[in-house]
């Protein structure tokens, strides 16, 4: 089992260099990327939120940096991210990564477009590819339109999301309206004739003006394409699937090993439960599934801001379940309620109520000797580690694409499944216990 530690550094370099710095725009999203490089033997550490500058990570060939900047004001994202790449870069990351989510959660005010600019600025580059196809998940990219399986993003569930509503498919529109750059596209075409006919096409497009190039993918044949066509490229922006094959490009360049069991993670103890506040179509049926066989709590967002205080009944009513098998405790409701929820409170205080209250669960079941913790959403798994006051992940088996099992590295260790809230079959709840032993 590969033993990665968190230690002081003594200066950058040497040892401890690593070969790939990831920025991702939220914490479930740092997850799946984290596990798509282990999985492909990169020995990965998830760091939450930028690291303190004196701290450097021994024996990993990748470092993931979760932030929380997917629905953040422009400004903070990009400060945030800047402040990242300066950390990876001091670290001497040979590639930086730029990590969102596969619908390409945004808005027309960012911040995939705006953070992106900052980064290649920063770097003093011009040109990078945007990639958030997931096959494996259903998100596919052809001639530039973005699909969650056979739907366009925009006739999705993406339609009517609360924080990000994607109501453009087209990803050239969707991208032109956050950024001033130049954006072009590598067609279908193209990408199935392999790396070098892609490759070909983006040193085109680059001679030509672009800054921005989207790339079509529809299998991971195509991801794994692009991906050796992205080796010299030194900022690459997508979902994790773009990022299957880096570890390859780094090994045939003779600058990492072979596959070292990077995702073995110790026995996991401790009781079982699962914190959802996800509202995405995929965590309600997950919810429903859960609740035929499980006690479950409904945190409801209409009773919270009052007198109330939820978390500490949600807490008092787990507690004595625990030792009987898994609970569920869940803020995750219809389109409708949502709504009334965020008539009642506003978008923005809801939101923060919500994740609050979720937050205090989190941690209240972890003191009450949870070890084994499943949390659904971004927004609730950024909660639930600041929380937690958790800095360093290691990432282990998945339990779905996109979904692994991770342990913290400080003490004391908690198995964690950090999960985007649009992903998972129906069971990934109850299948992910056996996924942990």
């Amino acid at each position: 089992m590969a033993k990665i530690r968190r230690v002081k550094a003594t200066k950058a370099g040497g040892k401890n260099k690593i070969l790939l710095g990831a920025i991702a725009d939220d914490i479930a999203g740092a997850t799946d990327l984290s596990y798509t490089l282990v999985s492909q033997g990169m020995r990965t550490v998830q760091e939450i939120g930028v690291p303190h500058k004196d701290l450097a990570i021994k024996d990993a060939d990748a470092i993931v940096i979760a932030l929380n900047t997917r629905t953040a004001p422009a400004k903070d994202a990009i400060r945030q991210s800047l402040a990242a790449l300066r950390w990876l870069q001091a670290r001497g990351a040979e590639q930086i990564y730029f990590k969102y989510r596969p619908t390409f959660d945004s808005t027309n005010r960012g911040n995939i477009g705006p953070v992106a600019d900052a980064l290649l600025k920063a770097m003093k580059e011009d040109f990078t590819v945007f990639c958030p196809s997931f096959p494996v998940a259903g998100r596919t990219v052809f001639q530039g339109h973005l699909f969650v399986g056979n739907l366009l993003l925009s006739e999705s569930f993406m339609r009517t999301h609360p924080a990000t509503p994607m109501k453009q498919s087209n990803l050239i529109k969707v991208l032109s309206r956050q950024t001033k750059a130049k954006v072009d596209l590598v067609p279908h075409e193209v990408v199935t004739l392999g790396p070098a006919a892609i490759l070909g096409e983006l040193n085109r497009l680059r001679a030509a003006g672009s800054r921005y190039a989207i790339v079509d993918a529809v299998t991971t044949r195509n991801l794994r394409d692009i991906g050796t066509a992205c080796r010299d490229i030194k900022l690459i922006t997508g979902a994790s699937g773009a990022a299957m094959a880096l570890p390859k490009n780094f090994r045939r360049a003779g600058l990492m090993g072979p596959d070292s069991g990077a995702d073995e993670l110790p026995k996991a103890t401790g009781y079982q439960a699962v914190v959802a506040g996800s509202c995405s179509e995929a965590t309600l049926a997950q919810v429903a599934h859960m609740k035929k066989t499980c006690p479950a709590f409904f945190v409801d967002g209409r009773k919270l801001g009052g007198k109330r205080d939820i978390a500490k009944e949600a807490l008092d009513w787990a507690k004595p379940k625990l030792a009987d098998g898994p609970v569920l405790i869940y803020s995750s409701t219809n389109a409708e309620t949502v709504k009334k929820i965020q008539r009642k409170h506003g978008i923005q205080k809801s939101r923060n109520l919500i994740e609050d209250c979720l937050a205090k669960i989190s941690k209240g079941l972890v003191k009450a000797g949870v070890g084994q913790l499943v949390v659904a959403g971004g927004a609730t798994s950024g909660g639930t580690i600041k929380a937690l006051k958790i800095h360093s992940l290691r990432i282990g088996h998945k339990i779905d694409p996109g979904a692994p099992w991770t342990m913290t590295l400080d003490k004391p260790p908690i198995h964690l499944a950090l999960k985007a809230g649009n992903f998972g079959t129906a069971d990934f709840f109850t299948r992910a216990w056996q996924a942990v032993k």
